[in-house]
Parts: C-alpha cells; sequence; structure tokens
C-alpha cells in the first residue's frame, strides 16, 4: 500500500466514523427517555429548541450540549492526532451531515445548528465568536431561535475568510451554512408570514 493510498483510507475512516457520531439522534433519545417522541410534538425538530419546549428546559440544555460535542469531539481528536491537519475540516463537516442526514433516521434529522456550533468551537473559535454575537443581539431584539441562527449562520462563511481561514475550512464553512440555512426554510416562511414562534425562556 502506497503512502498516497494509506492517506486516502485513514481520511475515509475518520469521515465515516465522524459522520456515525454526528448521526447519534441526541434529542430524540432523550426525548425517548421521558416517553416523548419529540418528532410529533412541537415543531417535531428533534433538536434542542423543541427538546426545550415540549420536554423541559434541562432537557432541552443537554440537548443542546450533546448535539454540541458530536461536532466539537472528532474534530478535536483529528485536530490533535497525528493525522493532516486539513482532516478536521472533512471532519466537521461528517459530523453536520451525520446529524443533519442521520442514517439511525432514515437520512433525516435536526437543523445542525448546535452540531455545527460544536464543529466550529473546534475549527474558528474566532469566527464563532462574532456570530454568538449576532445570534444574541437578534435573539434580543426580536426572540426568534430561527431568525438568530439563520443570521449566525449566514455570518459564518464571511467571518473565516476575513480572519484569514484557508480555502479548505472556508468552503467547508459555506457548504454547512447553507444546509443550516435550507434546513430552516419552513422558519422563514413563517417568519416573513409573522407566524414564526417567539422563543420564551
Amino acid at each position: 500500500m502506497t503512502g498516497d493510498q494509506t492517506t486516502i483510507y485513514a481520511l475515509l475512516i475518520v469521515v465515516a466514523s465522524a459522520y456515525l457520531v454526528g448521526s447519534i439522534p441526541t434529542g430524540l433519545l432523550l426525548g425517548k427517555a421521558y416517553g416523548i417522541d419529540v418528532r410529533k410534538e412541537g415543531s417535531g425538530n428533534i433538536g434542542a429548541t423543541n427538546l426545550y419546549r415540549t420536554v423541559g428546559r434541562k432537557v432541552g440544555i443537554v440537548t443542546l450540549i450533546g448535539d454540541c460535542l458530536k461536532g466539537l469531539i472528532p474534530v478535536l481528536l483529528v485536530k490533535y492526532s497525528t493525522l493532516p491537519s486539513e482532516y478536521a475540516a472533512w471532519v466537521g463537516l461528517a459530523a453536520f451531515c451525520g446529524h443533519v442526514f442521520s442514517v439511525f433516521l432514515k437520512f433525516k434529522g435536526g437543523k445542525g445548528v448546535a452540531t455545527a456550533l460544536g464543529v466550529f468551537l473546534a475549527l474558528a473559535p474566532l469566527a464563532v465568536a462574532i456570530a454568538i454575537a449576532l445570534f444574541a443581539v437578534l435573539m434580543g431584539i426580536w426572540r426568534y431561535v430561527s431568525l438568530g441562527s439563520i443570521a449566525a449562520a449566514a455570518a459564518m462563511p464571511l467571518a473565516v475568510y476575513f480572519l484569514g481561514a484557508d480555502k479548505t475550512l472556508t468552503a467547508v464553512t459555506a457548504i454547512i451554512s447553507l444546509i443550516v440555512i435550507i434546513r430552516h426554510h419552513e422558519n422563514i416562511g413563517r417568519l416573513l408570514s409573522g407566524n414564526e414562534r417567539k422563543f420564551k425562556a
């Protein structure tokens, strides 16, 4: 086996592993622990916001942390391993896609915001700080989680680009951000029609 073949196999293994980790449906499992199938409650989403509203604050927060860790841990493991550093971005994308297109849920899943947060905390923490600040401002003014999430996602590619990220990270960030925004298409429709539900602590 040549060095190039070894590199390709290693990349495939870590990407597949990250995808499987990302595919673990944290919110669905936590909801079922409380006797609730969150896919049939509230918005039907398996993410933290719907768990917060349908099961409770504590479970919503645990879901947020769990989904975030699915993106953070695989990237950190690669980032601080002997593997090439450029693998980290692709592993992050794989973990994110696992959450959004989970193999355990017939390639359905959540909207990916928390998992994307975990990925970017490992890859571009300063850009995350900018996006979170934008999210917080919009949440503080209008109280729409979806609006804050969409705006933060849209800001991430610009933030990483102007902060000097390489082409791979910039491309991966753009892909993740685009998917997050597309996954919010129903929220966008409700925002435009004035029917989106505001967040209540």
